[in-house]
């Protein structure tokens, strides 16, 4: 890749591990900007169970991608790339360095890796249809179909993804194609320099612990309860995600409050460890440990 490509600089790792203060930081030494790589920040109304930069890092650094959809908007991997890819290429023409920042592996690999996704809009009566055969017959029945008509996406899927079984019979009942047909790579034009910020699995987890508790302290309960109130379905991904759904047994009075919490805990360490295998296959990597010059020296100057 030829040295004249403009940089696209990646902080990516674990929840916790503390990618916002660092990307903001080296942004302000950098003369960058942000954007997000993060599935739940998009949404309005989720600022606390979603650790959205605060109020005073958003302001020391221009954010994209954040508060740009209400919960119940269907937002697509394809749509998080196009804007991703517009933000990043309006920063480099401002003369800027665009720095991709987040934990959400699939968002990071599409950008990162370039990948190419069939440009299907949602088919809400198909999926109907299809959400429907899965509840009467079984999810198996929709996997054994996709077995049939595209054996490598349902290899690649699994037979409990019913989510990703439903999109790739989606897009091929549209398409008349395989979903895995029309899909590839194409690196992206940057050079790409990817910093993966990391800790000892106990720190992160003790860190991840010590969050949960802040988010609790700063009205989490009262915001997932504002977002019930509000209309939004648990069924809704926004209010299914980590953070959210675990609530959901205190604030319809079946559960207690601590059993709730100890199970966000352990939710969100079971969640780290997943973010881990998607960070090992990006591209460019320099890991990143507490006591790495860069990082230390950074926070230093803080």
């Amino acid at each position: 890749m030829s040295d004249s490509l403009p940089t696209l600089i990646s902080i990516v790792g674990p929840t916790a591990v503390g990618k916002t203060a660092l990307a903001v930081l080296l942004a302000q030494r950098l003369n960058g900007e942000i954007i997000s790589a993060d599935s739940r920040q998009i949404y309005r109304l989720m600022d606390i169970g979603t650790a959205k930069p605060t109020a005073a890092e958003q302001a020391a650094v221009p954010h994209h991608l954040i508060d740009i959809c209400d919960p119940d908007a269907e937002f697509s991997l394809a749509r998080y790339q196009e804007l991703a890819a517009a933000a990043i290429a309006a920063v480099v023409a401002r003369g800027r360095t665009p720095l991709l920042v987040g934990g959400t592996g699939q968002y990071l690999a599409a950008m990162l890796e370039g990948w190419q996704i069939p440009r299907v809009p949602p088919q809400p009566n198909l999926r109907a249809a299809l959400e429907q055969e899965a509840a009467e017959g079984g999810v198996a029945q929709l996997y054994a179909r996709l077995m049939l008509l595209d054996p490598v996406a349902a290899a690649q899927i699994g037979p409990h993804n019913l989510r990703r079984i439903i999109r790739a019979l989606e897009v091929c009942t549209v398409t008349g194609r395989p979903i895995s047909a029309q899909q590839g790579r194409s690196p992206p034009d940057y050079q790409l320099r990817t910093i993966w910020l990391t800790r000892p699995r106990e720190e992160l987890y003790a860190r991840a612990d010590a969050r949960v508790d802040a988010m609790l302290a700063a009205g989490l309960v009262e915001e997932v309860a504002g977002l019930v109130a509000r209309g939004y379905s648990w069924d809704l991904p926004a209010l299914s995600s980590l953070g959210y759904l675990q609530l959901r047994p205190y604030l319809e009075g079946r559960g207690i409050l601590e059993a709730c919490v100890e199970r966000l805990k352990f939710d969100t360490h079971s969640f780290i460890r997943r973010q881990l295998a998607w960070f090992r296959r990006l591209p460019g990597l320099e890991i990143w440990t507490p006591d790495h010059p860069q990082w230390r020296d950074l926070h230093s100057l803080a």
